[in-house]
């Protein structure tokens, strides 16, 4: 594969769909993931005229610069926020993330028990929807709440924060029902237990060298003189976090983020933060985030749309609806405005990327195997909703935002 040739054609078409969504005062997302969309129909509908650009979901060199796109997005949330704050407002995260997971849960699986057919492998399938519904997509809500300059605010900590707390516990679900599915034997509460432990111990240690390490190795790092030493610093913890968050059976995304978030201000002097900060971003919007955006609107396949069209409207309902009514609720419970409680509920509707990777396990798993039209669609199916619920969050959250402040 030209590389490249396939980073030359990603970057000039999100930057400019982005450009145009950003003058119809839309989030520069939308303009990404619509030239991921746009480039995917013309790839698919002329393979033989763009052969670099044909299976790019395949190539391990691409996939790999994607996962740095959600790897760097995760890092400049935590570098955003900051921990005081973050746990000044743990209880409402927390409950907000209960409610934004739960619900969409319930819905899921209800929806997979009304519509799948009865066989072996159905009770997982409906786990499987779920546990696709759970799901929040962390780093595409932290783009859409960057686009509207709501990242530092009350509200925009409470959805990323309960955002990681959702993407935590599904994952632990996923790893499982998906040893469920592929062991002689169903997994248990053991294996959960074991499972939650090591969440547990990850969050602890990270804790512990966050609070300790990071201040002294903040001060250390003045008294040696390699160029750009801060940023080196903070990627190497933040590497390592990632290495420890996947030793222990998590995603990377949640090491990035814990890292970001202890090297604050404090960690090294203001003007060397804002230095690294002002690098990320840079590296962030600037180059992955838009290929990331893109990739995710490559993925997606219409089959669905003409086959089973009925039950992918009801899921993307349940989508929407789920994380409103759960996570909405939850923090309308808090304490938090009508408006400002639509809004962290839609802000907790992108599903993205994770929600590609989770069906992609279940697809090599063997899940989604049968006679029914839904269940050979189910893949494209969830594929169709996490891409609309991205798409459309942004679009949503815009407008309830600015009526939100027009009304102040």
């Amino acid at each position: 594969m030209d590389l490249f040739y396939v980073l030359l054609i990603l970057l000039v078409a999100t930057r400019a769909f982005g450009e145009v969504a950003e003058r119809l005062a839309q989030p520069a997302l939308v303009g990404e993931l619509t030239a991921g969309v746009a480039l995917g129909a013309v790839v698919a509908s002329f393979p033989g005229i763009f052969p670099t650009l044909s299976g790019l979901g395949d190539n391990e060199v691409f996939v790999t610069i994607t996962d740095l796109g959600m790897f760097f997005l995760m890092l400049f949330a935590g570098l955003e926020m900051q921990p005081r704050k973050m746990f000044e407002r743990s209880a409402s995260s927390l409950g907000v993330a209960f409610g934004g997971m739960v619900v969409p849960l319930a819905l899921g699986v209800g929806l997979g028990w009304a519509f799948l057919p009865d066989s072996p492998l159905r009770t997982a399938q409906c786990l499987f929807l779920g546990t696709a519904l759970a799901i929040t997509a962390v780093p595409a809500t932290v783009r859409i709440l960057t686009d509207l300059n709501l990242l530092d605010t009350r509200i925009g900590q409470t959805i990323v924060s309960a955002a990681v707390i959702d993407d935590v516990f599904s994952l632990m679900l996923l790893a499982w029902f998906t040893g469920m599915i592929g062991a002689e034997e169903p997994s248990g509460l053991l294996e959960l237990a074991i499972l939650s432990g090591k969440v547990v111990l990850f969050f602890t240690v990270t804790t512990l060298i966050g609070l300790f390490v990071f201040p002294w190795g903040g001060r250390f790092i003045h008294h040696l003189r390699v160029h750009e030493l801060e940023i080196s610093a903070m990627l190497v913890a933040a590497f390592a976090f990632a290495v420890l968050a996947e030793v222990l059976g998590l995603h990377f995304i949640v090491g990035a983020f814990i890292a970001g978030l202890y090297f604050g201000r404090k960690t090294i002097n203001v003007q060397s933060y804002e230095r690294v900060r002002n690098t990320v971003s840079g590296m962030t919007f600037g180059f992955l985030a838009p290929i990331f955006f893109a990739s995710i609107g490559f993925e997606l396949n219409f089959t669905s749309v003409v086959e089973i069209p009925g039950f992918l409207a009801l899921l993307i309902a349940c989508a929407f609806l789920g994380k409103i009514g759960g996570a909405g609720l939850m923090a309308r419970a808090f304490g938090f405005s009508r408006n400002d409680s639509l809004v962290i509920g839609v802000g907790m509707s992108p599903r993205g990327a994770v929600e590609l990777v989770i069906a992609g396990i279940v697809l090599k798993a063997g899940l989604l195997v049968g006679d029914s039209d839904i269940v050979r669609n189910l893949f494209s199916a969830v594929v169709i909703m996490s891409v609309v619920t991205t798409v459309l969050s942004p679009i949503i959250l815009a407008r309830v935002f600015a009526a939100r402040s027009n009304h102040d």
